[in-house]
């Protein structure tokens, strides 16, 4: 049994070290004025040389001149994956390349021009940039119709978006955001190996150095109420403060700082430190945690009066997605407590393994290695 459960747990590592890095997105900023079309598109190096095989001296690096030699199949592969119609088709053309750097990397920013057949009327907008390739890839969208703003993140479920028919609801953006918040969550296996090793000795009490279950579930109930709320506070403070760009920290420093949070907390079962008052491992942690998941809407870069709505509707959906696994996880853990399974098989070996798994993504995030191909 034990030896299944540690070959599963090896397939685990694999797997988790492979989507354990930060999402794929591209940033979409669109003006439309009557017939007239203008747009900047920032799509990752990285991504571009997975679609097209930029790096063909294999030395892991995109240069300017990799690049500008696959100008043209760049303009053909993304031109191919966004439409726009007013009336009828709006066709679009390449002006002009660039790369820049966002906090996680360097960018192809390709500026577009087009013109509409009509000036009014709804505007339509069709993204399919990567879905095909990666189905956790997002299209984080910025669009001016005739002066009024919208936003939008796009998705292989929600790849098209519909302008200037039926008046917008003004609580869009929050209801758009607040599903992101829920995927983001579900998504973010660092995010969610930090909350699962808070949570794994919330059914387990320490006594003379040995770890038994806890006497009841309103016990353990508790416990988890401080670790969820204190994560929630601090994460949830930090997330409004990136987002609304009062403080900016280097996304590399970011995600380390979370792979060593992992690392810690897991540390921390195994060897415990801090037993009686994790909730402030989960609040001093889940301040770090809130600049990752800020990354979103950070790099959007929102018009004001839509930021507030959609960073409270990502915020409550980060919740609503957290709030789900901690549905699941503590029934079945606190009927498993004090089984063999759960005390050195959940907790002791899912310790260790979460241990190994974060101090790659720490190793990989530091020195920016790739150790786990993905």
């Amino acid at each position: 049994m034990m030896r299944k459960l540690a070959l599963s747990g090896l397939l685990f590592i694999c797997q988790t070290m492979a989507w354990a890095h930060k999402a794929s997105d591209s940033y979409l900023v669109v003006e439309v004025k009557g017939n007239a079309i203008t747009a900047q598109w920032d799509i990752a190096l990285r991504d571009v040389d997975f679609a097209l095989g930029l790096d063909r001296d294999g030395n892991a690096a995109i240069t300017w001149g990799e690049l500008r030699s696959r100008q043209a199949d760049l303009s053909a592969w993304a031109l191919s994956r966004l439409e726009l119609t007013r009336s009828a088709n709006c066709p679009l053309q390449v002006t002009g390349l660039q790369v820049d750097d966002h906090t996680d990397g360097g960018y192809a920013v390709l500026h577009l021009a087009g013109t509409c057949p009509g000036a009014t009327g709804q505007l339509a907008l069709q993204y399919r940039l990567l879905f095909d390739l990666d189905k956790l890839h997002r299209g984080l969208l910025r669009l001016t119709l005739d002066g009024s703003p919208y936003t939008s993140v796009l998705s292989p479920t929600n790849d098209t978006v519909n302008l200037g028919g039926t008046q917008a609801s003004h609580w869009d953006p929050f209801k758009r955001f607040l599903v992101e918040g829920v995927w983001h969550i579900w998504i973010g296996f660092d995010h969610i190996l930090f909350l699962l090793s808070l949570l794994l000795p919330s059914v387990l009490v320490l006594n003379h150095h040995r770890w038994q279950g806890v006497s009841s579930f309103g016990l353990a109930a508790r416990e988890v109420l401080w670790v969820v709320t204190s994560f929630t506070a601090a994460h949830s403070m930090t997330l409004s403060l990136a987002a609304l760009g009062i403080v900016s920290l280097p996304s590399r420093w970011v995600e380390s700082a979370i792979a060593l949070s992992v690392v810690l907390t897991a540390a921390n079962n195994l060897w415990p430190l801090v037993n009686h008052r994790r909730w402030l491992l989960a609040f001093g942690f889940g301040l770090i945690h809130g600049f990752g998941f800020a990354s979103v809407l950070a790099e959007l870069g929102l018009p004001a009066d839509a930021l507030v709505l959609s960073l409270l509707g990502f915020n409550v959906g980060v919740e609503v997605g957290q709030m789900v696994i901690v549905a699941i996880f503590l029934p079945v853990a606190f009927w498993l407590r004090n089984t063999g399974f759960y005390l050195k098989g959940l907790f002791v070996m899912g310790s260790w393994l979460t241990l190994l798994v974060a101090m790659v993504w720490l190793l990989e995030r530091v020195f920016d290695l790739k150790l786990m191909s993905g």
